[in-house]
Order: structure tokens, then C-alpha cells, then sequence
């Protein structure tokens, strides 16, 4: 039997009763906003075969791909094509004899896979959503694990830049929900396409890309450096620099997106298709009253988005929390041929992803959830012996027929035992039949919270609110 102390696999993590109950009011929450839309649920293998996977990320992305060993690595047979497939590894290159499956990165792909091999039998466009754990091979950090749930909703099968402004109005609405102020950022590939064209061709756009989604975290200075180690010249890179610059308002920094691109193509329809988004959303009336107010400012945007991974082809979106020290909440944007690459070209699809894990960290810090989210037992009925308990096990069962959680403490014991087992499950109410109450089929109620007790009949129980 091993001594040792038992332990996780780093960047991951256990989840409490009262950590699973806030979880699922973030997923209930979002969930109830994807199906007011009218995206349908759909789930997919946690893992994918690795050639799925590898080369949709980007070279950053490929790195944090967890791969899956082959099954039979220690049969005689395979140890000499293990050793060899391990040496091509180690080099830098994939062996079917040594891996052939990988851990899903995010929805995204699996989801193209899915319409790929799915695409005759379904009725486009198609609206889905999925809320399931994702894992990369990252260094773990404050709101960065190793195994972590997306919240995504995709449509596929349309062109409509419609659906960019529809998700917008979804995120809109599920930070309103959650209570969480944010900022949602917008920007346009089309635009970082025209800033490579712009910059000597469009074989830079995965240098330029790469290089700008680290600015927030390296720096100006930092990010022109590493642009110069990936080829880029003086000229090129001070194109960027000024690129950066360009702020004020989104009237502003549009016109000055006008004035640079004004001679090149790609860039005016990216600015076209941000001007779009921006005067749909703005035109929507205000919405009603949420059951947490929150301020939500209008779309914002981020010239220096750019979103790190080579499939997204026009709008790109990031969620900020406001007044917290954190990374991206929620991100996405539009993909016009991802399900080309599995040999089904023309489906375009926009879609985004909610970070769950994350936004439980931000609703943490900022104390934003609701009491009434603790939904565990409402009534703990004590064991003062074998009539009783009986009389208490018949009158649970009837309280949970009626919807009310109950429990009926596990053996009999003293007041305090029990009492202190109400108390450390947040029990709101215990529930008292002694042998007096069983002789006149009455029990004492007494309410945790306010310290009150009072006598009810055995019938009388069950027309209680119990709130």
C-alpha cells in the first residue's frame, strides 16, 4: 500500500458541495440564455483523434495539446516502435506508433468535426451550444488551469453578420444575469489581414497575430522585439507600432482604420463588417430591468485584439470583467471555412465561449452570488428513537414528494451531535418528534436562522413555505 499523501495532477481541482452549487447557477444561468436564443445542446468525446486537433491552434496553441499515449505501449511487439516514435517526438514531431488521440483543446474543433461528418443530415443554420471540460498543457496560474469547462454557442450555415450582433446581445445578457459589469471588445481579422498585407504579405498575418495577443502581457517594447525575431524588419514593425497607437473613440479609431487601409480591400470590408455590428447593437432597444442590475457598457473597440488562433477569418470578441485583476471571461468570433479543413469547404460559422471557471473566480471576488444559491437541505428531521424516526422517515417522504429537500439524521444520538450536523450543512430548519409529539402527531419546527421554534400537526407540515 503506497504512503504516499494523495495529491491532484497540477492544474486541476476538487470541487465542494457549496463550489458545484454556485458552478451550476453560472451554467444554469447561461444555459437559460443560449436556449432563449434557440441553440440546441450537443456534447462531444473528451478526447479527438490527434490529427483533428493539431494544426487549427497555431504554433502556440499545438504545444498545449494534451496527447493521449496508444494503448499496448508495453507489449514486446511495440517497444522498438515506441523507442523510435519517442525519438521523433522529442524532435519535435508527431508518431501514429507513439500517440494518435489527444485531450479536445476547446469546442470549437470538435464542433467543426461534428457538422464535417454530420452535414447532410442537419438543418442549416445551425445553433448550438455546449458546455463541457476542455485541457491544455498550460502553466497554471490565478484563472488559468489545466482542466477547465467552455460554455460555447455556434451557428454554422450563414453568412449574416445578424448573428455576430445576436451574440453579442447573448453575452450582454448572461453578465447581466450573472451580475458581472464587463467590457466586450471587438476587432476584425479582416483588418489584422490587411495590417500583414500592409506589412509585406499575407504569410506575416500568423506573426503579427501572435505577437499583438501577447501585448497586454509583455508590452509594446516586448511584443516589437519578439516581431523582429519572427522576420519582420524596422519598417514593418513601426507600421504595427502606429497600427497599435490608433485610440479614442470607436468613431475615431474607425476613421483612422479608414485613412490607413483606404487602398486596400480586405481591410475596408473588415472595417464595414465592425461598423455594421456596432450600428445594429446600438439600434436595439434597452433591454428590461435584470434581476441584478448591472452597468454593461456598449461594444468597444480593441485594435490590439487578435485572438491567437488561425481559424477566425472576420469578427473576433473578448469579455473583460470590470474591477477585477483577470484574464479574458469569454471570447469567439467568426470562422468562414474551419469545416474546409475536414474536407466539407463553405460552411461559414461564428460563434463565442464563456470561461466558466473564470467567472467563477470574478463572481467570488466581487461577492455576487445570490444567497438562494445554496440549494442543499431545507429540513433535517432528528433521530430520537425507533418510533420516531419512523414517524419522522413517512413525514420526509412526503416533504420530498412535495419538491422540499429532507433528511432524516442516521442514527439516534444526542441534541448537540445533531444540531451541530444541522448547522455545518446549513441546514435551515431541524425538525423535532419526541415521544410526546408522536402521541399527538405534532412536531417542533425550529428555524436555524432566526432561532424560533414552533408546533405544527403531522398534516399541517406539508402547507409550511419552508423558504
Amino acid at each position: 500500500m503506497s504512503k504516499n499523501k494523495p495529491s491532484l495532477p497540477q492544474g486541476t481541482r476538487d470541487f465542494d458541495p457549496e463550489t458545484v452549487h454556485k458552478r451550476r447557477h453560472i451554467f444554469d444561468t447561461i444555459r437559460s440564455v443560449f436556449e432563449l436564443y434557440g441553440y440546441q445542446p450537443l456534447e462531444t468525446p473528451a478526447m479527438e483523434n490527434l490529427e483533428t486537433l493539431m494544426g487549427k491552434y497555431g504554433e502556440e496553441g499545438d504545444k498545449l495539446i494534451f496527447k493521449i499515449l496508444n494503448n499496448g505501449l508495453g507489449d514486446p511487439k511495440n517497444i522498438d516502435k515506441a523507442r523510435a516514435a519517442f525519438d521523433r517526438v522529442l524532435n519535435g514531431k508527431n508518431d501514429p506508433n507513439l500517440t494518435e488521440r489527444a485531450l479536445r483543446y476547446d469546442l470549437t474543433i470538435p464542433f467543426a468535426r461534428y457538422v464535417a461528418m454530420n452535414h447532410g443530415q442537419l438543418t442549416f443554420p445551425f445553433k448550438r451550444y455546449q458546455m463541457q471540460p476542455v485541457w491544455r498543457a498550460d502553466r497554471p496560474q490565478k484563472g488559468r488551469y489545466r482542466e477547465f469547462y467552455q460554455c460555447d454557442a455556434d451557428v454554422v450555415g450563414s453568412y449574416s453578420l445578424i448573428n455576430e450582433v445576436e451574440l453579442a446581445s447573448i453575452y450582454t445578457s448572461a453578465f447581466r444575469q450573472l451580475g458581472i459589469p464587463v467590457e466586450i471588445k471587438v476587432n476584425n481579422r479582416k483588418i489584422l489581414a490587411a495590417l500583414a498585407e500592409v506589412c509585406g504579405g499575407a504569410d506575416k498575418m500568423v506573426d503579427i497575430t501572435v505577437a499583438i495577443d501577447k501585448l497586454d502581457k509583455i508590452g509594446i517594447e516586448k511584443v516589437k522585439a519578439e516581431l523582429i525575431d519572427r522576420g519582420l524588419n524596422d519598417q514593418q514593425v513601426a507600421a504595427i507600432e502606429q497600427y497599435l497607437a490608433i485610440d479614442g473613440s470607436n468613431t475615431e479609431k474607425l476613421t483612422a482604420l479608414k485613412n490607413l487601409f483606404a487602398a486596400n480591400e480586405t481591410g475596408s470590408k473588415g472595417i464595414a463588417e465592425l461598423e455594421y455590428l456596432l450600428d445594429y447593437s446600438a439600434s436595439i432597444p434597452a433591454s428590461s430591468p435584470a434581476p441584478v442590475a448591472t452597468s454593461t457598457p456598449p461594444l468597444a473597440v480593441d485594435l490590439t485584439l487578435a485572438r491567437g488562433l488561425n481559424y477566425y477569418t472576420g469578427t473576433i470578441f473578448e469579455i473583460k470583467a470590470i474591477g477585477v485583476q483577470m484574464g479574458s471571461i469569454g471570447g469567439g468570433g467568426r470562422y468562414d471555412d474551419l469545416t474546409g479543413t475536414f474536407g466539407v469547404p463553405n460552411i461559414p460559422g461564428v460563434g463565442i465561449s464563456f470561461g466558466v471557471d473564470r467567472i467563477y473566480d470574478v463572481m467570488e471576488e466581487l461577492k455576487l452570488f445570490p444567497d438562494t444559491v445554496h440549494t442543499g437541505t431545507r429540513v433535517l428531521f432528528f433521530n430520537l428513537g425507533e418510533a420516531e424516526s419512523r414517524a419522522a422517515f413517512g413525514l420526509m417522504q412526503q416533504l420530498r414528494d412535495g419538491g422540499v429537500a429532507a433528511e432524516l439524521y442516521h442514527e439516534q444520538a444526542k441534541f448537540d451531535k445533531q444540531f451541530k450536523y444541522a448547522e455545518k450543512k446549513g441546514v435551515r430548519y431541524v425538525g423535532i418528534i419526541g415521544s410526546a409529539e408522536l402521541s399527538t402527531r405534532s412536531i417542533q419546527l425550529k428555524n436555524l436562522i432566526t432561532g424560533t421554534q414552533t408546533t405544527h400537526s403531522f398534516d399541517d407540515l406539508f402547507t409550511l413555505p419552508f423558504d
